[in-house]
């Protein structure tokens, strides 16, 4: 499975440096957080066995508690 060339067209649309496409905060490293992000909400819904604002969490011991911003470490 391959990433569309369209999408990807669309994406670097008006971003033709270096620093826009791969800088600090670049197409690259926004891409990376959504992607990220994602994909550690969908282990949390597997984890857990409900998705995000299901009423089966509710009150079950076992439930989201909210959200806080996250760091990686380079």
């Amino acid at each position: 499975m391959g990433i569309d060339g369209k999408l990807i067209d669309e994406l670097l649309a008006g971003r033709s440096t270096v620093a826009e496409i791969a800088g600090e905060n670049g197409l690259l490293k926004q891409l990376t957080k959504a992607i990220l992000e994602r994909a550690l909400a969908a282990e949390l819904s597997t984890h857990l066995g409900y998705e995000k604002h299901a009423v089966a969490g509710h009150n079950s011991g076992n439930s989201r508690n909210g959200a806080s911003q996250k760091r990686l470490k380079r």
